[in-house]
């Protein structure tokens, strides 16, 4: 199976540019202007999802590519909500509404989206994998597969029953997680080789860490290859390994579209002597990164509290990063007493996000750490 004559560059569509705060309020002449120049470069996959931006993302890209292009000049990649759907009959019923979303009469590579053990056993009762065949079967979708955000323990089991059903998977590859034990990238690409199954990677700059990089390991970079961006390092290091058909990267600027065309166009895969830089990249990330994040916002969809998890991760690890910055709290402040989030205080500790994080993290536990960090200070109430 080949993306386009190994074109290895993949559009991402969650985390299309949008206006003001609203996700849903797409900046439609921006992402036009973006998806017109990815495909002038030659590259032609996009992966959307039933979930992103809010549930509107498919009909975002309906508009943007597929009533703007010609059918066979992209290939289009969208996602079966495993949290979403209630039964054999649902799948059926989101299926079809995703066609129209799209405005298209069949997907390219189809996807169960973010498997785990919190869905597993659903998907086993509901016929998920079986559901595969049949769209499959009736020309609705070309190749089937699944996005797995779980231990490498679960991909075995569920390949190991289902490699005949599953012509692919998309794995979450990168650097800083490559022996990470909430995430153990490598031990999973391993297994999906010794499957056979080719590889898409998701999360190549794990939600922009790998590209807003400490400036000590920056200086690193620049020391070894003085042209290169440091999201060009990342993507490398994901498409050099075996198996790897496609690269997803999300992006949102012009800059960002043309210096990750400008890597794949003439890909060069990592040597060792930039293998050992990356390591002691990974090293200084680690040794300066408290909340492992990737800020993909599944947590906040079912929270209760309405709390903005992943912003307040992120103001979390910058704090740490500079202790006692003064401009985190004001942004922790700003996004509760005027912003209308919740704050981590008020969690009640329900295990939703927790079941929903790709990431597994503890995050009930580390909302207490981030209330004593950033609810310490009198700040005024909102009138």
């Amino acid at each position: 199976m080949k993306i386009d004559k190994g074109k290895k560059l993949g559009f991402g569509c969650m985390r299309m540019p949008f206006l003001g705060d609203d996700q849903t309020d797409i900046d439609y002449p921006k992402l036009e202007a973006l998806f017109d120049e990815f495909l002038a470069e030659g590259f032609t996959y996009f992966d959307t999802a039933y979930t992103y931006h809010s549930y509107h993302a498919e009909e975002v890209v309906r508009k943007a590519l597929v009533e703007r292009h010609p059918r066979e000049s992209f290939q289009l990649a969208t996602k079966m909500p495993l949290r979403d759907f209630q039964d054999t009959a649902d799948l059926r019923r989101i299926f079809d509404e995703q066609l129209k979303n799209c405005g298209v009469d069949h997907f390219d590579y189809y996807l169960l989206h973010n498997m785990g053990s919190n869905v597993h056993d659903k998907c086993e009762k509901y016929g998920t994998f079986e559901f595969l065949d049949q769209v499959k079967a009736s020309g609705e979708a070309t190749f089937a597969g699944m996005s797995f955000h779980d231990m490498p323990e679960l991909l075995e089991k569920i390949l190991e029953a289902h490699a005949d059903q599953l012509d692919f998977v998309q794995l979450q590859i990168n650097y800083a997680d490559w022996e990470q034990p909430n995430v153990q990238s490598r031990r999973c690409l391993e297994i999906a080789h010794r499957y056979g199954k080719p590889v898409v990677v998701m999360e190549p700059c794990k939600g922009g860490t790998l590209v807003n990089v400490p400036d000590e390991a920056r200086e690193l970079m620049k020391a070894a290859e003085p042209q290169a961006s440091t999201a060009s390092w990342a993507l490398r290091f994901a498409a050099s390994q075996p198996g790897v058909i496609c690269v997803l990267s999300g992006m949102n600027e012009m800059e960002q579209v043309r210096d990750n065309c400008a890597t794949f166009a003439d890909f060069r895969p990592v040597t060792d002597e930039e293998l050992d830089v990356i390591w002691k990249v990974r090293g200084i990330i680690d040794s300066q990164t408290a909340i492992p994040c990737t800020a993909c916002e599944y947590c906040t969809h079912d929270c209760p509290q309405h709390i903005a998890i992943p912003k307040f991760f992120a103001l979390y690890n910058n704090a740490k990063r500079a202790t006692g910055s003064f401009s985190s709290h004001h942004v922790y402040y700003n996004n509760t007493v005027l912003g209308g989030s919740g704050k981590a205080s008020d969690c009640i500790r329900c295990g939703l996000c927790e079941k929903a994080c790709p990431q597994h993290l503890p995050i009930r536990d580390l909302l207490e750490d981030v209330a004593a960090t950033f609810e310490t200070q009198s700040f005024p109430t909102r009138k």
